[in-house]
């Protein structure tokens, strides 16, 4: 095998020294511009499991590395005059310019031949005359340029600004610096690399950074190699109270846009992308470095394992795109949370420390009690005392979830809400025995709030025929009879939701696929906002007149009034997924020409005639809630500006909550789908507006409901799917977390079964197998310039 490598930095030289490691014969060149003491940059953090995987791949490195490492295991967040510290989280550090070091060094061991200070041929000779071309050329990679249509890159630049640095202080800890000032919030990453310095990354969103004075100097002309010594002097003067005395140190610093890569594909033929080149991930979560050396583990191995160099390029793609995708949905969340950092600095420090630590979902409430259970502690104790105005006895904890809620008028003993279902069992809108079976049990399971679903206020205002209605005396005495039976059992709370289907009105019901097809001559005529059929297979909608709407809004008022006389304790009005209320307010689905379409406060016009007419019927003592799609995920559709305005205005109008979705309003939608993938729509408008929300979709775990309640990113999580597998979620969630107060009562007929049963094997009771045991790692780790000792642990906060 021949092999060349392009680009001499982390990722190339560790795979060329692996592959070699693997195959001695092979004739391994690495092609690298710069001279080998050349380097930008200052640091390069690593995590234990990717640590772990270079121990096990080449020991020499490892221990070389290992020898020049900083460890720490604390994170400081800096806010507020305030410093809250977590730890238990484990880091190493090391500098670039030795991690080069030690790399060239091994290389140079095992014989390959790196040609410093020579630019690479280019790819196309390369891929001709070698076997195999390994392409780490970097963010703006000329072999992806190159190959670009076999590649398809996607290159998403953002909107901050930031700069790398170095410091000559050596913080203790990786240091999260929340600066607010006259222009902005400012925030800076911190971490030392070895006995001396520290890396330093400022950044700040556009306007702030604007407004600060930047501007003018990165305008100036800043040549290659050289950095902006003008705004690195006035970053100096803006954080002078946290560097103590300490300077700022330049290494072709310049203000820069941080550039998500992605690519459809991550090889041409013979020629293969690795690191930065293949993929980015912002570096609030971790090191491109880490992730560029993990791809060359993972690419070493399979050239290893498998035949052919077509057949390995497909095995490690297919191992390691999963993965990098994974950490690159992690860092767009933590991205997106540093883009939008100003949402947050109003919260707590308690809380505001909370939301930094677990913004890329990754880390959760669980997981950092794990890791820390004093920091933990003291959130929650901070959470119950600012939410509940119950003091409890040191050492006893109530899971965020379980923390009582005012919503509106209505008390709800917990934080857990089971979402409107659509059954599909109605028959003439008159619910039946399941709906029965259904509501009763979901209010058995122990969640605070529990909607009934998708129910029409009209005959014309169904969805399929198999949907529930509540425009009738028949239907108004079938659901009495659902909430009375429900509030004999348990007091749990009972919501229905109303809704009109506009344009997706008049269906069967779904397929397996999800999709539902026209019922054609045997379905009804469909009004909506405008004349726009949602597919081309869709029967064509007529748009409503001035008399519909007056109609509409008479239907929505009767049923409001009869879901009071039905017993029902909350009101949900559907204004997202595509129905009448959502074709109105999307720009997507309004291309009216009269009052009610055009601007947003136009589009607004009809929905607020209807919330208020329904707030004027119903009853101040009993919860009114919204749901809308907070985005279209189509191209034009409703922006977050748009967004947090119709939020506002819903709340302004009288809705007490906002049930926050998205999407399902147009065809031809692109959703990102992912764990609590909605959830940032919630938190958007909760901190935008201080407009209590409900977060839903895809939210499935306990751990990721305490997480987003106490970090603030939603005041209640509707759990879905996770409750129609296990109708008992909220229940077993009490269990698994030994809770056993008030907010999660079993009904007095099933407390036998209100511990958590034993496994297999939970009877086994292992035995001792060492003479000495390794003591616990100290939760707090600090970095110590000159010590290989930790140095004592902080206070939780100071």
């Amino acid at each position: 095998m021949r092999v060349a490598v392009i680009g001499g930095g982390p990722g190339g030289l560790y795979f060329a020294a692996l592959a070699k490691q693997l195959s001695p014969l092979w004739e391994v060149t690495v092609w690298e511009r710069n001279a080998p003491d050349d380097t930008f940059g200052f640091g390069v953090v690593f995590s234990d499991e990717t640590l772990d995987g270079i121990a096990q791949a080449d020991p020499e490195i490892f221990d070389a590395m290992s020898a020049d490492f900083a460890r720490w295991s604390d994170i400081d967040v800096r806010y507020k005059d305030r410093v809250l510290t977590s730890g238990g989280h484990g880091f190493a550090a090391v500098g670039r310019k030795r991690l080069l070091q030690i790399l060239q060094e091994r290389c140079a061991t095992l014989d390959v031949d790196v040609r410093y200070r020579t630019p690479a041929p280019p790819v196309a000779e390369l891929a001709a005359e070698y076997d195999l071309v390994v392409a780490c050329d970097g963010v703006r990679s000329a072999t992806r340029d190159t190959y670009a249509e076999t590649f398809v890159p996607d290159l998403d630049e953002r909107h901050s600004r930031y700069m790398w640095l170095g410091t000559d202080k050596v913080f203790e800890a990786f240091t999260f610096i929340v600066a607010e000032q006259d222009f902005g919030t400012l925030q800076v990453h911190a971490y030392p690399f070895d006995d001396t310095r520290s890396t330093f990354i400022v950044e700040m969103d556009e306007d702030a950074w604007r407004r600060a004075g930047f501007e003018k100097f990165a305008a100036r002309d800043h040549p290659p190699g050289t950095s902006d010594e003008d705004s690195i002097r006035l970053c100096e003067e803006i954080l002078a109270g946290h560097l103590d005395g300490h300077r700022l140190l330049p290494n072709n610093s310049k203000w820069i846009r941080f550039t998500t890569v992605r690519n459809r594909t991550w090889r041409h033929d013979n020629v293969v992308l690795l690191g930065d080149a293949a993929h980015t991930a912002h570096f609030s979560i971790g090191s491109g470095t880490k992730l560029a050396m993990e791809d060359a583990l993972a690419l070493a191995a399979c050239l290893h394992e498998h035949p052919g160099v077509s057949t390995a390029l497909t095995a490690y793609e297919a191992e390691r795109k999963p993965v990098v995708e994974s950490t690159q949905r992690a860092a767009q969340a933590s991205l997106e949370w540093f883009e939008n950092i100003g949402r947050y600095t109003g919260q707590d420090p308690h809380q505001f420390a909370f939301n930094l630590l677990t913004r890329s979902r990754r880390v959760t409430y669980d997981n950092l009690r794990e890791r820390d259970e004093e920091f933990t502690s003291t959130v929650d104790s901070w959470h119950t005392t600012a939410h509940t105005a119950i003091t409890r006895p040191t050492g006893t904890s109530v899971p965020p979830m379980f923390r009582p809620f005012q919503l509106g008028g209505l008390h709800l003993r917990n934080r857990v809400v089971v979402p409107p279902t659509a059954l599909y069992t109605a028959r003439d809108g008159i619910p039946g025995e399941f709906e029965l079976v259904h509501l009763s049990t979901q209010a058995l399971g122990g969640s605070g709030l529990v909607f009934a679903g998708m129910t029409a206020v009209s005959p014309q205002g169904r969805a399929t025929p198999g949907c529930p209605g509540l425009y009738s005396g028949e239907q108004e005495a079938a659901w009495r009879r659902i909430t009375d039976f429900v509030h004999r059992q348990s007091d749990t709370c009972v919501g229905i939701q109303l809704t009109h289907a506009g344009r997706r009105a008049a269906t069967g019901t779904p397929g397996r696929d999800g999709r539902c097809a026209p019922l054609g001559d045997e379905g009804w005529p469909l009004i909506a906002a405008s004349p726009l059929a949602w597919d081309a297979a869709s029967t064509l909608p007529r748009e409503a007149t001035r008399d519909d709407m007056d109609h509409i809004v008479r239907d929505f008022v009767s049923a409001a009034e009869r879901a009071d006389r039905a017993g029902f304790d909350a009101l949900e009005l559907q204004y997202g997924h595509g129905h009448l209320m959502s074709g109105f307010l999307s720009p997507l689905t309004n291309v009216r020409a009269d009052v009610y379409g055009g601007s947003l406060g136009n589009r607004l016009r009809f929905p607020l005639e209807v919330l208020r007419a329904v707030r004027a019927a119903w009853p101040a003592g009993k919860a009114l809630i919204i749901r809308i799609s907070a985005a279209d995920w189509a191209e034009g559709g409703t922006s977050e500006a748009d967004a947090v305005a119709i939020a506002r205005a819903l709340a302004d109008a009288g809705a007490d909550a906002v049930d926050i979705s998205t999407g399902e309003v147009v065809a031809h939608e692109r959703p990102r789908y992912g764990r609590s993938y909605q959830t940032p729509y919630a938190d958007l408008v909760r901190n935008a507006t201080r407009i209590p929300t409900i977060a839903v979709g895809a939210i499935s775990t306990y751990d990721d409901v305490n997480s987003i309640i106490l970090a603030g990113r939603a005041d209640l999580c509707a759990v879905g799917r996770a409750q129609l597998h296990d109708p008992l979620w909220t229940l077993h969630a009490a269990a698994a977390q030994n809770y056993t107060g008030p907010a999660a009562p079993w009904p007095p007929s099933w407390t036998a079964g209100s511990g958590k049963p034993p496994g297999a094997r939970s009877d086994r009771i292992a035995p001792r197998l060492q003479l000495l045991r390794e003591p616990a790692a100290p939760v707090h780790q600090r970095w110590l310039p000159h010590s290989e000792a930790a140095a004592p642990a902080p206070a939780t906060a100071r």
